[in-house]
């Protein structure tokens, strides 16, 4: 089912409630700010990233915490910040400082999509990695940000949560026909969670095609204005789902787009391959990390 061609990536319609909730979302943490900041330059140096993270005693814990995950494949256990350079290299330990600073907003359960406290930052961390998995795969430029968009991906979700929760049957009856779910939140609540993820990127003054990417993670064809970025976002979103080498009603495989394949160049195989590692990526880390 297609809502109609006239929709606008970002509408005028949404109703009031559920954008005075966006209007009040926090703003990014200041540290997950200045880190992205640092990723976006050529030359990060270990002490800028320490002189953030040293302000800051809960985030150097999580980032340790994760560093520390068997999903991230360090051979040996990490003591300090500067061990886990040493291990992970500048870039990739900026990324997971990144992730971990996004936690405090992240890991919250959220009732309307059945998500239990961290299982939303468990998933975005695990579509972010695969992100990268598939850049390194295409030998994609390094200066290329998938990372941000793929771990932001379902920032809406926090605010519509509550949302989908108070119409859960209404939705839940149209998914039940083989609606996708997004669909069905906009045929309910007149928006959905990919929107909704857009305006807070808008509002945290994010790059159009970062706002772009998540606006679209859902919908990449309907996207007039697709790039390689947004299409990641939504390769590795499938990539990550709990059933996305699978239809858990047939055991049929769940294709994804064959123009945004043909768009990155990925052959289906190639796909499957990658899907069945994230799988593996994200066992591991949610065996790893843990939530009260």
């Amino acid at each position: 089912m297609e809502l109609s061609e006239e929709m606008r990536p970002i509408k005028n319609d949404i109703p009031d409630e559920i954008m005075i909730k966006v209007s009040s979302f926090p703003s990014m943490p200041g540290a997950g700010i200045k880190l992205r900041a640092l990723l976006a330059e050529e030359d990060v140096s270990m002490d800028e990233i320490e002189g953030i993270l040293r302000h800051d005693p809960g985030l150097s814990t999580n980032v340790l915490r994760l560093a520390n995950s068997t999903f991230f494949g360090v051979p040996r256990k990490v003591e300090t910040l500067k061990h886990a350079v040493l291990l992970l290299g500048i870039k990739r330990f900026a990324q997971i400082s990144v992730s971990a600073s996004m936690s405090k907003t992240m890991d919250k359960a959220v009732e309307g999509y059945d998500l239990s406290s961290g299982e939303l930052w468990l998933h975005s961390i695990a579509v972010s990695t695969t992100a990268e998995a598939f850049a390194r795969h295409k030998k994609f430029a390094e200066t290329n940000d998938f990372f941000t968009p793929a771990l932001l991906h379902d920032m809406g979700k926090l605010v519509l949560g509550e949302f989908v929760k108070k119409e859960f049957q209404k939705i839940q009856s149209i998914t039940a026909k083989g609606v996708p779910l997004d669909i069905a939140e906009n045929m309910v609540l007149g928006t959905d969670h990919a929107e909704i993820g857009a305006l807070i990127l808008g509002r945290w003054s994010f790059p159009s095609d970062l706002v772009n990417a998540v606006r679209w993670h859902h919908n990449p064809e309907r996207n007039k204005n697709s790039t390689t970025k947004s299409d990641m976002v939504y390769l590795s979103n499938l990539v990550c789902q709990p059933h996305a080498d699978s239809d858990s009603a047939d055991g049929q495989f769940i294709t994804p787009s064959s123009i945004v394949l043909d768009r990155l160049g990925i052959k289906l195989e190639q796909y499957k391959v990658i899907a069945e590692k994230a799988h593996s990526w994200m066992k591991k880390l949610s065996d790893t990390l843990t939530f009260d």
